[in-house]
């Protein structure tokens, strides 16, 4: 294995997940000797800073990869696909939040605040011990849902997403801004991304040549999903319906028990996996005041009137944070066993 330092290089460094995790890395005062920041030729050049100082984002090359101890892969799955073997090659340990590592290398779905209270996930001994997935926010979402309520034995479980247009990248926020001045000015507008009109809207569905569509993220969702609970906790049903905001992941949850549960133990079990629960004078979370924060928040549970032993969950988290925080708390667990 070729020797490296404590170099991070960051894959999609231009892209909005990619920004969000050079930020995490430096408010942690992550332990490197230098942030590298990649991505395609089309946003190499890009003038930018990290760890204060200014920088170039620099084009992805066969050699981009040597001397870094990790290797973040935020760009798309085709930039991963590509090069997530010449990072292995120079010794770097991938961290993919892409999704596209878990088909080509076998690597580990990893959600480190959930580690205390989910068996082991088996692992492969070929790549899986280099390549590590950190999921999007809807997956950390479902599972850390999941896996709070499974205690509790719950005999249904039920999961409304409500995601926001930055998930598909600058060009869903372009685009719900523009549809938005369009329809207040009476003005046409752009619908390349989604091919149907989002803003002013909810939708279970998007246009035919939207990519992807609803349906299909649906369907990765609930594989990576599977993949991690699979055994280990109940799997919840999952919709999706499309939100006309720009940033922020909200989340509707249905569980019914076999029997009553105390609400302050779904609570408790819910904070001791990194959750935060409103008081009960406090606003319930939304997406924008979940801007920034950490942490899935949740509000106050309340019961179903018409089924006893049942709860509705309402809760919002930063799209963008929470995945790039995982993922870096993944590279923090790697570290601390060394």
């Amino acid at each position: 294995m070729p020797s490296h330092s404590d170099r991070v290089a960051i894959v999609g460094a231009s892209s909005l997940l990619g920004k969000e995790l050079k930020r995490i890395l430096e408010d942690r005062n992550f332990p490197s000797s230098e942030i590298v920041l990649l991505d395609t030729n089309e946003a190499a050049g890009t003038l930018t800073e990290a760890a204060g100082e200014p920088t170039f984002i620099r084009s992805l090359e066969e050699d981009s990869f040597e001397h870094s101890r990790y290797a973040f892969f935020a760009g798309t799955p085709a930039d991963a696909v590509q090069n997530i073997p010449a990072a292995l090659r120079s010794g770097a340990t991938v961290i993919d939040l892409s999704g596209a590592a878990v088909g080509a290398t076998g690597a580990v779905i990893s959600i480190p605040s959930l580690s205390t209270v989910l068996l082991p996930v088996p692992t492969k001994p070929a790549l899986s011990g280099a390549v590590y997935f950190s999921p999007p926010a809807a997956v950390l979402i479902a599972c850390t849902v999941s896996a709070a309520i499974s205690k509790f034995s719950p005999l249904r479980l039920a999961l409304t997403l409500f995601p926001p247009v930055s998930e598909y990248g600058q060009g869903g926020i372009d685009e719900l801004e523009s549809q938005t001045a369009g329809l207040l000015s009476f003005r046409s507008f752009s619908q390349a991304t989604f091919d149907c009109q989002v803003a002013f809207n909810l939708l279970d569905r998007l246009g035919e040549s939207a990519t992807p569509g609803l349906d299909d993220t649906r369907r990765k969702i609930t594989a990576f999903v599977s993949q991690f609970l699979s055994g280990r906790a109940p799997l919840p049903a999952i919709q999706l319906i499309q939100s006309p905001v720009f940033y922020g992941y909200a989340f509707s949850a249905f569980a019914e028990f076999p029997s009553a549960v105390p609400l302050e133990q779904l609570h408790a079990s819910f904070a001791s996996l990194g959750a935060r629960i409103a008081g009960p004078d406090d606003p319930a979370p939304s997406n924008v005041s979940v801007a920034g924060e950490n942490e899935i928040h949740l509000a106050v549970a309340r019961p179903d009137d018409l089924h006893p032993s049942s709860f509705w969950f309402w809760g919002a988290a930063d799209n963008l944070r929470l995945p790039a925080g995982n993922a870096v708390r993944i590279a923090e667990e790697l570290l601390a066993k060394q």
